[in-house]
């Protein structure tokens, strides 16, 4: 559990990806641009959609690569989550993609989940432990999770309507996320290190 908790908080590209998902969760896209909600219910409701999405789909393969029944070559792994901080964040600076933000979280959180395995398989020190283990490590990820967003989301819907979100808190932000993601995609996909 602590594992699973611990893993959250230190594993910069989840909680990057988590954060480029939220940043816009406190706006709405219309034909004028990006605007404020009025209220924080939809900010809520878009929130526990995405991160829902996200939480199946990284338990459905860390489930399947704990139990050795799907194995995911680590390199592609690292890189597909990368790409996934990326694509997640230049879709807040330019809209890649206005609908169906859902489907590619849930494409992209079984690649998360896959991360998440290699992690945990080497935690496991009995194969008897092994469900234990899957559970307890799971339910530490989303504790993790949701505390991260239990802090974001409150000061994104607290600065919405300031005139510094928009440009740099949601596009520069972004962009600077985007950026470091884009390094961890060269660095992971062609094995180099670049960032020291």
């Amino acid at each position: 559990l602590i594992h699973g908790i611990w893993h959250i908080w230190i594993g910069i590209d989840h909680i990057l990806f988590l954060v480029a998902l939220v940043l816009p969760s406190v706006l709405v896209r219309n034909a004028d641009g990006w605007q404020p909600v009025s209220d924080i219910r939809s900010t809520i409701w878009q929130v526990v959609k995405i991160v829902t999405l996200f939480t199946i789909a990284h338990t459905i393969t860390l489930t399947l690569a704990t139990l050795s029944i799907i194995e995911m070559p680590s390199r592609l792994v690292e890189s597909v989550i990368a790409a996934s901080v990326a694509f997640a964040a230049l879709n807040n600076v330019y809209p890649i993609l206005r609908k169906g933000m859902g489907y590619v979280v849930f494409a992209f959180g079984l690649f998360h989940g896959f991360g998440f395995a290699s992690v945990l398989q080497d935690l496991i020190i009995s194969p008897k432990s092994l469900v234990v283990d899957l559970l307890a490590f799971n339910l530490g990820v989303e504790i993790g999770q949701i505390a991260i967003v239990a802090v974001v989301v409150p000061i994104l819907f607290a600065i919405r309507n300031q005139r510094i979100y928009i440009p740099w808190v949601l596009k520069s932000g972004s962009a600077l996320i985007a950026v470091l993601a884009i390094v961890w995609l060269a660095e992971r996909s062609l094995d180099m290190q670049l960032l020291a």
